[in-house]
């Protein structure tokens, strides 16, 4: 739907999608059917281009009735994303050209990126990237990937110009964006919007997507970002884009049938007795997408740390809140978790002995080797040998405490400074679904206990973990050296 919105410097500019310019040949309509989405286009296109008008077919909105069957399925989705329960899925999309968000001359973007990477906690927040496919083809996928490269390290995922957006945008708690049509689409949908860019002077005044810009609220660039999340979230009501989605199609859920009346009667031939519909979006790991957005990779940036460690025994069992930043260039610091936040909440009665601490972790396959020295904690994902690694590790970097594997998507496996290793698996939760939290703050939480001198042994009886909010259950083994 967005082609028909964008593309006008001036009043006497064409239309992006309606002129002559793209309808017409010697005078004549190119296409046999124009197929629109919306009544309001038709009127466009009889005031844009009136010999194309009598081509017109209003058959609805294909890729938004998907998004539309799609939305029940949204919990799915973020699993197969690998959000965790408690976390926001926060998407950045740009459309293409000099004055989308990508494209920007202002320079927000790299602003964004690093208030991406810098800002959000890692673990209350997944980040995914939504770019136009002409942005890809323009500059080249290695391109693209090297100005994104930083931001990936630290927990952005890059969805492929071919992947599954559509699940991603489903998924999404906000957008940032621009006047492309995915913005559109998230807004459609009842998505939180921020807009990042926005060039009012080069869309029709009448467009469905110049009245996005008049009801979405607007990015204040060089502004902290959290708070302008945190405000867009608390802020935003059911309906506040009703009129978008009345917009986006006039017929929605049944293009599929429209579309296939008007095919089968270009080619003067019966329709198919059978009902006519869309392929339903697979979940983004499965299916035809390919290739598809991968769960969280790894964090490669390192990472500062902050926990608080709440030792609440004999009546409950411990409780560290663990609080990760994504390091990087001009990065701030962060204040330690307040003591009464929602989670600690639940502590029982009586004096509860607490404690702040700070670390550094940093996985070995981290761009900048320098940064290993640093480590108090050093990760890796996935070894085949996780409990060999980690003894070579501990070789390698005499200078970090503990050494850290993520073996499972829920569980990891720590080695100790006296040569014990110790797994930390969290519990499934009471749905059934496996807990998705990143296991590596596990091994910070672990860090965070070992390092008040307080024997590991204690922690037999379970582990309580808070990371953004949400409290994962740990049972913890112990092997001892061999």
């Amino acid at each position: 739907m967005g082609a028909f919105g964008a593309g006008r410097d001036d009043a006497q500019a064409p239309v992006f999608g309606l002129s002559p310019e793209w309808l017409l040949r010697d005078g004549e309509p190119v296409a046999t059917a124009t197929v629109l989405s919306h009544p309001e286009q038709l009127i466009r296109l009889r005031r844009a281009c009136p010999p194309a008008a009598r081509t017109a077919v209003l058959a609805g909105d294909p890729c938004f009735d998907r998004l539309l069957a799609a939305l029940p399925r949204r919990d799915s989705f973020r699993r197969a994303l690998g959000v965790s329960a408690g976390q926001r899925l926060v998407v950045v999309n740009s459309t293409w050209g000099p004055r989308s968000l990508f494209g920007d001359d202002n320079d927000v973007l790299p602003w964004l990126l690093d208030s991406l990477t810098r800002e959000l906690p890692v673990d209350s927040y997944r980040r995914c990237a939504v770019l136009h496919p002409n942005i890809w083809h323009g500059h080249g996928p290695g391109q693209v990937r090297a100005w994104l490269r930083h931001a990936e390290h630290a927990g952005l995922t890059v969805v492929p110009p071919l992947g599954p957006w559509r699940q991603v945008l489903a998924a999404a708690d906000a957008v940032i964006g621009d006047h492309g049509s995915v913005t559109y689409y998230a807004a459609a949908i009842g998505t939180p919007v921020l807009l990042g860019a926005f060039p009012a002077q080069d869309l029709d005044p009448a467009s469905p997507v110049a009245e996005l810009g008049r009801t979405a609220r607007r990015l204040r660039p060089y502004e902290p970002l959290l708070p302008q999340l945190d405000e867009l979230c608390a802020h935003h009501r059911p309906g506040r884009y009703d009129q978008l989605t009345a917009l986006a199609s006039s017929s929605p859920g049944a293009s599929a049938a429209l579309l296939r009346r008007a095919f089968y009667g270009l080619m003067d031939l019966p329709e198919p007795d059978l009902p006519a519909f869309l392929p339903q979006l697979p979940d983004p790991a499965y299916g035809d997408q390919s290739p598809a957005a991968p769960p969280a990779a790894p964090l490669l940036a390192p990472l500062r740390v902050q926990t608080r460690l709440r030792d609440r025994r004999p009546s409950a069992v411990p409780e560290i809140t663990v609080i990760r930043h994504a390091d990087g260039p001009g990065s701030a610091a962060y204040p330690t978790p307040p003591p009464d936040t929602p989670a600690s909440a639940s502590a029982s009665a009586g004096h509860v002995a607490s404690h702040s601490g700070a670390h550094t972790t940093v996985h070995e396959d981290v761009p900048d080797a320098t940064r290993l020295p640093l480590a108090d904690l050093v990760l890796h994902h996935c070894r085949s040998e996780p409990g060999a690694w980690a003894h070579d590790v501990m070789q390698r970097h005499r200078h970090c405490a503990m050494a850290a594997c993520v073996t499972a998507p829920d569980t990891c496996l720590v080695r100790i400074p006296d040569g014990r290793l110790v797994t930390l698996a969290a519990a499934p939760h009471a749905n059934g679904h496996r807990d998705l939290c990143d296991p590596a703050a596990y091994a910070s939480a672990l860090y965070a206990w070992y390092e008040r001198g307080l024997p590991v042994e204690a922690l037999l009886d379970g582990l309580v973990v808070v990371t953004g909010g949400t409290s994962h259950h740990l049972q913890v083994t112990i092997t001892p050296p061999r």
